[in-house]
Order: C-alpha cells, then structure tokens, then sequence
C-alpha cells in the first residue's frame, strides 16, 4: 500500500519531512543572510524536482547558495564558469582518442561537468546561444548524447543557473525555450541595511560557519516523491489553472494581456505551480497547498514564460505588477 493510499503514513511522513526541511533551512541561512525568500523559492523547486534561474547583480551571494545548498542536500556539485568562448564540450564532455599497449586504438568519452547531481552554470547569459542549448537536453531528458551515444546525468539532477540583468553589458538573452525549462525564475533583491551590516561583520573575520549535510540524495529523492502524492485542493487547482490561462493574450480577461503580451506562458507553467505549491506547503510544515501558495509562486513561474511586446515596455508596462494583478484576480 502506497503513502498515497494511507492518509495517516503520508501525514506522519510529512510532518517529519517538514522537521528535516526546517533543519536544511536553518543550515542554509548560515550561510546566506537576509534571503529566506530566495532560500524557500530554490528549495521549493528543488523538491519540486526542477531547475532554477537565480537572477540578481553581480555579489549577491547566489554563488554562495548554491554551494550551502549542495551541502546541506548532501550531493555532488561543479561550478561553470559561462563565458563567450565556452564550448558545448566544455560542459558536456569530449571524446578522445587513446592507443592500447597493442596499438590499436579506440575512442573514449570523457565526461564533462554536466555529470553532477547539482551544477552551477553560473552567469548562463554570458554563453553564446550554441552553449546555452548543450544544457536542453540534460534538463530536460536527463541524459546528453555526444558523437551519437547516450550518457545518463546522475540522480537527481538540478541545474542552477546564475543570471545578470539583461542590461549589463556582453549578455545574451536566453532562448524560450531554454527558459521554459526552468521551473522556477527567483529575482535575488539587495540585502536591506540590517542584513548588510550584519554581512559585513560575520563575513569579513576568520571565522567562516560552513553549514553541515543534513539530507543525502536518497532522502531527498524519497522527499521529491512526497511532493507528488500531496493533495491539491480543487480550488487551489482552480485558482492554477484561471491564473496560467489568463496570462495568455487572445482569450485572457485582462486586456493588458490581449495587447501587450507578446506570447504567453504553456502548460508546462501550470504543471511547475502543481508541484511548487505543493512543496512550499511541505517547506512550511502544512500537508497540503493553499492558494496563497498559488499567489506567492505566480512571479516566479511565470514571468520568464511571458513576453511583453516592445511598444508595451516602451510605455514602462512592468511584467511583475501584472503577474501580480492577475494573481489576485486568480485567488
């Protein structure tokens, strides 16, 4: 019998999966100050078993996070550095031509940094388009095929991608595509004053807190599991689907949609706010989403899925108020 089918096992699985996830939470702001937000969004599509785009100005500490967090997680993790000459085999791998004692000689494949269980494509919008793409395949197949043959990533397999403002100079925007892919976009603000004094007295001694392992990847597997068998009320359903299908233009009741979005999110969107609700319910010790999840995951499931058109961002129509407006009307 499956948690599935036993109400009480799934409750008692959930309320302890709710202590380890507050115990990862706290491990992590050991390390990062002042950004429980961004922390909760990176967890939640991580258990939600997806990618995430982490997009801020250069200092903010999303390379800092992501290497708490494949600590806290307990999995293997590498760091690209995207550069305009980086190549698709510097992130994939190559093959190389090696000679036997015998003299013969034979192909060998040499894997490439894909092959991690969590990796870091840090300031992806520096690459060019070309090498952008080497990553489709792994996200979203979970296997890469080089000179005509198959490699299987590790399970799991996350890739958190690091991005600058598309204002900075030498950037490239990502392609449609490759952005559907992430299952959540988390906008990483300034510290506030606080929070920034408090960075610059703990991080500046010889002292430096390293947060320690608290899952492993078969737990957090067995945790990503969970998240699919949690209960999605009808109304939380609801309130997903009107939210997703009012963000498109040509049928949508906001006519600032009809006029101004240039194209609007698909359906993998509105599978992303399924399992994201529900993991931020886990993340908050609740066993089952509300709607207010729906309204506080809205901005980051949709807006890198929707475009405004230029003669609407010419006129300074901002995508986040309306993701936000469309939200309210949607709880």
């Amino acid at each position: 019998m499956s948690n599935q089918d036993n109400p009480e096992a799934l409750v008692a699985e959930a309320e302890a999966a709710g202590e380890a996830l507050a115990q990862v939470r706290a491990e992590i702001g050991k390390a990062v100050f002042g950004q429980e937000r961004v922390i909760e969004m990176t967890l939640a599509a991580v258990l939600a078993g997806g990618h995430v785009l982490l997009v801020g100005a250069p200092g903010l500490a999303k390379t800092r996070l992501v290497e708490a967090l494949a600590r806290v997680l307990g999995l293997d993790w590498a760091r690209v550095q995207f550069t305009p000459d980086l190549m698709p085999a510097d992130i994939l791998g190559s093959e190389v031509l090696d000679q036997d004692d015998a003299g013969r000689r034979h192909f060998r494949f040499v894997k490439g940094p894909i092959f991690t269980q969590l990796l870091m494509a840090d300031e992806i919008n520096r690459a060019s388009p070309r090498t952008q793409s080497a990553l489709l395949q792994a996200m979203q197949e979970h296997h890469v095929t080089v000179a005509g043959a198959a490699y299987d990533v590790p399970r799991p397999f996350h890739v958190l991608a690091t991005q600058n403002p598309i204002e900075h100079e030498g950037a490239y925007p990502l392609p449609e595509a490759q952005l559907d892919r992430f299952l959540l976009q988390v906008d990483v603000p300034y510290p506030d004053a606080e929070i920034e004094r408090k960075i610059l007295i703990e991080t500046t001694g010889l002292d430096d807190v390293q947060p320690q392992p608290i899952l492993n990847p078969d737990k957090l597997m067995r945790l990503q599991r969970l998240v699919r068998t949690m209960p999605v009320g009808e109304k939380v359903l609801a309130s997903i689907l009107e939210l997703v299908r009012s963000a498109r233009p040509g049928a949508s009741p906001d006519q600032r949609v009809n006029q101004h979005v240039a194209w609007g999110p698909g359906p993998r969107a509105g599978q992303a706010l399924m399992l994201a609700v529900r993991a931020r319910a886990l993340l908050r010790g609740r066993l089952a989403p509300a709607v207010d999840d729906v309204a506080a995951l809205a901005r980051p499931a949709l807006v890198h899925r929707m475009q405004l058109s230029f003669g609407a961002r010419a006129e300074g129509l901002d995508i986040d108020s309306l993701v936000d407006d469309l939200a309210e009307r949607a709880a």
